[in-house]
């Protein structure tokens, strides 16, 4: 495995850190950032919803960016934009600068999170070998640590831009300077190339519709752990408030451990098993909140859902990546990662509202059945996930890491 290789490997995981910190950050400060500028109860869910919207605009203009641009640039120059952004959303003193700056996140994030996945499959098929799911866990590892910054904040009441400053000035040149080792995969050959898949003809939506379903069931489970976690444990299953914020940290720790070992189990077992695997089990994590008896229980069943729901999004990002490849080349695989990012934040506009008024209109425990059902529709998707960068059978040629294009500082 070449040089190039390992370092573009290592900046991209510092990439996905990153925004791991910054996102959260955004998001676990909600109240803190509503009472800064006044913003009402009313107003508050367009403000929320403006950012995934937005951010889905900036995922579908990436994939007519990167026909001219490697994605690497795109990453390059997004990622201070989001950090940027988020600096401002702490500083800003009127609601005009508020919208301003989460609509520059938005679209920001849209391109970030579209270009570090079309790195990270495209580097994966230059590896031969599974190691998606190591640069979520970055992601999750960085959730973490925003969290519990975040924590940090507001246990000692400090100001919103006291509290983002100091991360902004240690990610943003972090991230300049690792950007220089991003890595475009085999893009960067086959980009010079005019009979190969430069635009993604070959991607169509009927190819990618079960990989899009999954990716939106995904997040509607992952948003109903974010959003309603804490409150079904203090709501529903009598816990106290302090203990209702556990669910979640424990649901993102088994995450990044889930993660962590995950591209071990693609590589021994396959991505088909690995994925009916997790649905299944986010499926069991599901049933046991709705059926739960108390809070410990509970938080049993979060804790499956983090193990299960892991691997899901990792994956689809890796198997779009292949059967774009498979269809039209890598240009190809750069069009269908973005379009499937679009799905991302469709599961998360849906997943929230769902949940909630179907709590209202029926039950919070009967609600927890439905992204159980929508998960475990995945198991009779799993066939997508064949296709794979790391499973090179079927008459289709590992690619060798000699023939791996450079990287954007030109190695």
């Amino acid at each position: 495995m070449t040089d190039v290789l390992r370092r573009g490997r290592a900046s991209l995981a510092f990439g996905f850190f990153a925004q791991g910190v910054a996102f959260a950050l955004l998001v676990t400060r909600i109240p803190a950032i509503q009472d800064r500028y006044g913003v009402s109860d009313a107003l508050l869910p367009a403000f929320l919803a403006a950012v995934p919207v937005l951010a889905g605009a900036g995922s579908v203009a990436t994939e007519r960016l990167v026909r001219r641009v490697r994605p690497s640039r795109v990453l390059r120059w997004s990622q201070p934009v989001v950090l940027l952004s988020l600096l401002g959303v702490g500083a800003g003193d009127r609601v005009a600068v508020l919208a301003v700056a989460l609509g520059v996140f938005g679209l920001a994030v849209g391109a970030l999170d579209a270009s570090m996945n079309m790195l990270g499959v495209s580097l994966q098929r230059a590896y031969g070998r599974s190691i998606m799911l190591g640069f979520h866990a970055a992601y999750s590892l960085g959730g973490i640590l925003g969290a519990s910054l975040a924590w940090a904040g507001a246990h000692w009441d400090l100001a919103l831009w006291v509290s983002y400053l100091p991360v902004v000035v240690v990610l943003l040149p972090a991230a300049l300077v690792g950007s220089r080792w991003y890595v475009d995969g085999d893009r960067g050959v086959v980009a010079e190339a005019p009979g190969k898949g430069g635009g993604g003809a070959g991607v169509g939506f009927r190819l990618l519709l079960p990989l899009c379903l999954v990716m939106t069931f995904a997040y509607i489970g992952d948003s109903t752990v974010s959003n309603w976690s804490a409150k079904y444990l203090q709501d529903v299953l009598g816990s106290s408030e302090q203990l209702a914020t556990v669910p979640y940290n424990v649901y993102m720790v088994t995450t990044l451990v889930g993660r962590a070992v995950g591209d071990f189990g693609v590589r021994r077992f396959g991505a088909v098993a690995v994925v009916r695997a997790g649905a299944v089990v986010a499926a069991v994590g599901f049933a046991v909140v709705a059926g739960a008896p108390g809070a410990w229980v509970g938080m049993l069943g979060f804790t499956l859902l983090g193990l299960g729901l892991c691997v899901l999004v990792p994956q689809t990002f890796a198997a779009a990546g292949r059967l774009a490849t498979d269809a039209g080349g890598p240009g190809a695989s750069d069009a269908a990662v973005a379009r499937l990012n679009v799905f991302n934040y469709v599961g998360f506009l849906i997943g929230s509202p769902l949940v909630g008024a179907l709590g209202d209109a029926w039950s919070y425990r009967g609600a927890m059945l439905v992204p159980m059902v929508l998960v475990l529709v995945t198991v009779f998707y799993a066939r997508s996930f064949d296709a794979q960068p790391d499973r090179y059978g079927g008459g289709h040629e590992r690619p060798r890491t000699a023939d791996v294009g450079r990287g954007s500082n030109g190695l």
